[in-house]
């Protein structure tokens, strides 16, 4: 080929520029994010809108907050000494204040160590089941943990969460004795029904008997001195920890061939799920002394979390139904192709598949359980909403509005955002772990 000298064909390369501002960094972010079309222009506009509105009204008064004062007389009286209207300011000292109750209640304030180390040890006893790099020697820790957060928050005799962890014991010893030999039904019957026997019949007697015989103890609180955030804890973390087992159970049994187990099972739960949870929390408070033993005393609180954990068992079952309807029939005949009984099927391959599954649910189950703990006000226990109430009728700090309700909408938003994010947490490590 000839060699031709065009003047519209480049014969030497450009050296490597920039690309354009508008295609870089966050002008480009903005771009593609918030100015892509005529609509999302407009939005992102009247979105600025807002929160330029919002942060000019809510800024000057949180600027001008007040930390430390003993009143709200004397909040308004630092306020009006700085030429500040009086509900131009927050005045948040009365967190500084009675902080204390809107965390312990009414708990003793010498004792306030107890749930503290309760809660620790509780999270402890947590940390071996939602976490697999922990050492397994460490679910020790977490089948005594609950026995040892409640002795620590209602104090008393120790043979009391004795006696009841040891039917615990008795409900493994026939699951693991007794069910081989007369059979899984049979044995899966009395593995619930003798616990249960025990601690109706047995374990008060026993442990009434040991606390006499050996007297070992600390002072005894009462639950009505129980309230603010330490209260919406104790029955969260409590009906939490309970409803997730009791959902599986009743999961498996609605889907079970034996229409006793099955029908029992669906109306436990379609009875639970269609009455509103305040009319439990009453059933709790007025009627379920009625169907106890005459002349015994059933705490308030404890029956309060015995009712939060039979309607979120409820709605966990539906949750792990849905996730157990979504595995291929190949995975239970699987099962059944490798010689696995019921039981070992569920735990070695139906169940971490369907719980797998259900995870999202199952988080946003407990994310509103967490926050229907306040519902507890209506029957007299002082959530941090009826702490804030109490706060408030004090001639100190009548009229503090905000302030407090913003604390607690803090508080349970970092609680609602820790178990959000460890579902994300969780999701991501088991998509990792399956490819």
């Amino acid at each position: 080929m000839s060699n031709t000298n065009l003047s519209y064909v480049r014969t030497e390369m450009l050296p490597q520029q920039e690309p354009p501002l508008a295609e870089k960094g966050v002008f480009k972010w903005m771009r593609e994010n918030l100015f892509s079309s005529v609509v999302n222009t407009l939005l992102t506009i009247a979105s600025l809108i807002v929160i330029y509105v919002v942060v000019s009204t809510l800024a000057p008064w949180l600027l001008n907050s007040v930390w430390d004062a003993d009143s709200l007389t004397e909040c308004r009286e630092i306020l009006a000494a700085h030429e500040v209207e009086g509900h131009g300011g927050a005045c948040f000292a009365v967190l500084g204040d009675r902080w204390h109750q809107l965390v312990f209640g009414y708990y003793p304030s010498e004792l306030y160590w107890r749930p503290a180390l309760a809660l620790a040890i509780f999270l402890a006893g947590l940390a071996p089941v939602l976490f697999t790099g922990l050492s397994r020697k460490m679910l020790i820790l977490t089948a005594l943990a609950p026995f040892a957060a409640f002795w620590l928050l209602w104090g008393g005799s120790i043979w009391l969460p004795v006696t009841v962890a040891l039917g615990f014991v008795l409900g493994f010893v026939v699951l693991k004795v007794l069910a081989p030999v007369i059979g899984t039904l049979a044995g899966t019957v009395l593995t619930i029904l003798v616990p249960i026997l025990y601690w109706l019949f047995l374990a008060g007697p026993l442990g009434s008997g040991l606390g006499n015989a050996v007297p070992i103890g600390i002072e005894f609180v009462e639950s009505r001195a129980f309230g603010g955030f330490m209260l919406s804890a104790v029955i969260g973390l409590s009906a939490i920890v309970l409803s997730l087992p009791l959902g599986i159970l009743l999961a498996l049994a609605r889907q079970s061939n034996l229409p006793i187990i099955k029908y029992t099972s669906v109306t436990f739960i379609e009875v639970i799920r269609g009455i509103p949870l305040i009319v439990w929390l009453f059933t709790a408070q007025l009627l379920l002394n009625y169907f106890l033993p005459p002349g015994t005393n059933f705490d308030l609180t404890l029956r309060v979390i015995i009712m939060v954990t039979f309607f979120s068992s409820a709605y966990i079952a539906e949750v792990i139904r849905g996730g157990l309807a979504a595995l291929p029939k190949g995975q239970y005949e699987g099962a059944d192709s490798l010689g696995l009984n019921y039981w070992q099927s569920m735990q070695l391959i139906v169940l971490p598949q369907a719980l797998k599954i259900s995870i999202p649910g199952i988080v946003n189950t407990f994310i509103g359980l967490f926050k229907d703990t306040t519902l507890v006000v209506f029957i007299g226990l002082f959530d941090p909403l009826g702490i804030a109430s109490a706060i408030r009728a004090t001639t100190d700090w009548n009229g503090v509005y905000w302030e407090l309700f913003i604390f607690i909408g803090l508080m349970f938003f970092i609680a609602c955002f820790s178990m959000g994010r460890y579902s994300l947490f969780l999701e991501k490590k088991l998509q990792r772990e399956h490819r």
